[in-house]
């Protein structure tokens, strides 16, 4: 019995334990942020990304400004994510001031974290769309927006931002 009871502890812990890990699987994201990326003819664009966790530091929104990128200058953007325990899965919505609207589901790829769309067909095409966080360190990390038009066999960079914590 008290075996039984041991192993049924231990089972508890390692799901809790493992629930709770996932939770924060996005924490390096919080906090305030300066970004910088290149648009070409050797121009670099820069911008501001402030994450806070909100709900009861159940949600992670997100507030993206592009403050000098030439033509995108003024671009704005915001999100929320979050974990479901149950599904065991993170959610992210987009939404900007041009009217773009992405819903995402989150993974943890060792350690990458990634959010990507549910894949979509047009002209024949699977297209998926993802934003892939890597080079995680306390105070910078790249993010990355690809584009697969091949239902994610192959991957095209769309757009690359460096971030360097401001606060």
């Amino acid at each position: 019995m008290k075996r039984i009871t041991l192993i049924l502890i231990m089972g508890f812990l390692s799901t809790f334990l493992l629930t709770a890990q996932s939770e924060n699987e996005f924490d390096f994201w919080v906090g305030k942020w300066n970004l910088t990326w290149d648009i070409g003819e050797g121009k670099i664009a820069k911008g501001v990304n402030h994450i806070e966790k909100t709900l009861d530091g159940k949600v992670i929104q997100e507030n993206f400004e592009a403050t000098d990128a030439g033509a995108n200058t003024g671009f704005k953007g915001t999100s929320l994510s979050v974990y479901n325990p149950t599904a065991q899965t993170w959610h992210q919505a987009w939404a900007d001031n041009q009217g773009g609207y992405f819903n995402f589901v989150g993974e943890i790829d060792g350690v990458r974290r990634i959010f990507k769309t549910l894949p979509q067909v047009r002209n024949g095409k699977t297209i998926i769309s993802r934003m892939v966080f890597y080079d995680i360190t306390p105070d910078t990390f790249t993010w990355d927006w690809e584009r697969s038009d091949d239902d994610g066999s192959t991957w095209k960079l769309q757009w690359r931002i460096s971030y360097e914590r401001a606060d």
